[in-house]
């Protein structure tokens, strides 16, 4: 069974997608990094949606890093015990 995750507001998921989109290259898998970014790109309301959205951009680059590195392990023949 796949888990659920954690349950976040769609206006949250949107805004992160989108900047994603536009600032691929501003963005990386440090948190504080991405807040500091994220106040030079955009102006966002309040500070609690602002790291909202960077632990959201953050999550969704850890993501795809590690699913780049098993894709990579995949690709070497290294085996991965679950």
């Amino acid at each position: 069974m796949k888990d659920l995750g954690k349950v976040r507001p769609e206006h949250v998921k949107k805004a992160a997608r989108e900047l994603l989109e536009r600032y691929p290259d501003r963005f990386n898998t440090d948190f504080q990094n991405n807040k500091e970014n994220l106040d030079s790109i955009a102006q966002i309301s309040s500070n609690k949606l602002r790291n909202r959205i960077a632990g959201y951009i953050t999550r969704l680059l850890s993501l795809s890093h590690e699913a780049e590195a098993d894709d990579s392990d995949v690709e070497e023949g290294v085996e991965t015990k679950e």
